[in-house]
């Protein structure tokens, strides 16, 4: 390669779907960026790959994979890679019982430079898959924590900002259906910000990523017992909210000059789930 040339990294590929009983494929890695020589920037990270889809019934998402890190700059100047954003977790789509979606991926590390030069942003955290089970154990997937920013270069550069947390799945059954009342799925968490990289000499360190927002929570089954006149069972309790992912720290401003970077924001909580009342039949 020539001096400063650094090759693009390929994306990995999703997982498959699954449409029976057994959990969807888990999404590939994303490639790590190529460095640079002398004087050049690094490469970015390659995203992760998606996680697969369960269409068919009992059975998780697939997790997605990571996204990759990005490369470092050259010796003399040049910035790092951007990381690569972490893929979304595979969806639950047919409700089975205790069926979560996928977790989703993690945003890669942005590359550091090296003597002179700018840090790489941190990947952004992937969307956590949802689920359509109404059961208590149907959770939304994980959303993925963003990743951290590479540092600015021993001599000079501003250091790369974190990635945000991503979203939290959320469960998505309505209230109802023809069964004794189980208490509604959660949502799942929101993905952790990442922090951002320190400032060398003279810079300014990065900001870092917000946390994601919880999913919401999905609705009960109705309480409805089968037999005449009988009363039914009671409604099962709404999915809780998932929690809100905590905000990145802020990195170190550079020994002589520079401002420190800015903490993030914590994510927001989900929504809670719907309720439903008893039923006779």
């Amino acid at each position: 390669m020539a001096v400063g040339e650094w090759r693009r990294c390929r994306v990995r590929g999703a997982g498959g779907q699954n449409a029976g009983t057994g959990p969807g494929g888990a999404g590939g890695t994303g490639g790590t960026g190529g460095s640079a020589g002398l004087i050049g920037n690094g490469g970015p990270g390659g995203a992760g790959g998606a996680g697969g889809n369960q269409l068919g019934g009992t059975g998780n998402g697939g997790a997605a994979g990571n996204g990759g890190s990005g490369g470092t700059g050259g010796w003399l100047y040049g910035n790092g890679g951007d990381g690569g954003d972490g893929g979304a977790g595979g969806k639950n789509s047919a409700g089975g019982s205790n069926s979560a979606g996928g977790a989703a991926g993690d945003g890669g590390a942005g590359g550091s430079a090296r003597l002179i030069g700018a840090g790489g942003h941190g990947g952004q955290g992937g969307i956590g898959g949802s689920t359509a089970g109404r059961q208590s154990g149907a959770f939304g997937g994980a959303g993925g924590d963003g990743g951290s920013g590479g540092n600015g270069g021993w001599l000079a550069g501003d250091a790369g900002a974190g990635g945000n947390g991503g979203m939290g799945g959320s469960n998505t059954a309505a209230p109802g259906g023809a069964h004794n009342g189980n208490n509604g799925g959660s949502g799942g968490d929101g993905g952790n910000g990442g922090s951002g990289g320190n400032a060398g000499l003279f810079g300014n360190g990065g900001n870092a990523g917000g946390g994601g927002s919880g999913g919401s929570g999905g609705g009960a089954n109705t309480g409805i017992n089968g037999i005449a006149l009988a009363p039914a069972g009671p409604g099962g309790t709404g999915g809780g909210g998932g929690s809100g992912g905590t905000g990145g720290s802020g990195g170190h401003s550079g020994l002589l000059i520079g401002d420190g970077g800015s903490g993030g924001s914590g994510g927001n909580g989900g929504n809670g789930g719907t309720g439903e009342r008893r039923h006779r039949r």
